[in-house]
């Protein structure tokens, strides 16, 4: 999902780094080959997530190196991502599933500061 909003005249963009695309569609597929329709719920939780931070990117708690995380309502996933303020973007750094070992979760960082 690509999205913006005009929050006084700063337009945000959302990016998904390639490797939380991966994540977001498999999650997807799982849950729609689980239940018809599923998947679908889980896009919409996703997406109305994602139109919560677009709005205030700050909102969400800062866990490591910039890095900020919010919980999927209704599915045990947290977006993690890093806001550019300078660059006006939102980088979704994973869609991360909470069953994973914790440490996975910032994995490479420093590379991408």
């Amino acid at each position: 999902m690509k999205g913006k909003i005009y929050k006084g005249l700063v337009l945000y963009f959302i990016q998904f780094d390639p490797k939380a695309d991966t994540e977001y569609q498999e999650a997807y597929a799982w849950y729609e080959e689980q239940l018809q329709g599923l998947g679908e719920r889980f896009e919409f939780s996703v997406e109305q997530k994602l139109v919560s931070v677009l709005a205030a990117p700050l909102l969400y708690p800062i866990k490591k190196y910039d890095i900020r995380e919010c919980k999927i309502n209704g599915f045990p996933y947290l977006i993690i991502y890093k806001f550019y303020p300078l660059k006006n973007l939102i980088l979704i750094i994973s869609i991360f599933h909470t069953s994973r070992n914790p440490r996975k979760k910032l994995p490479n960082l420093r590379k991408r500061s």
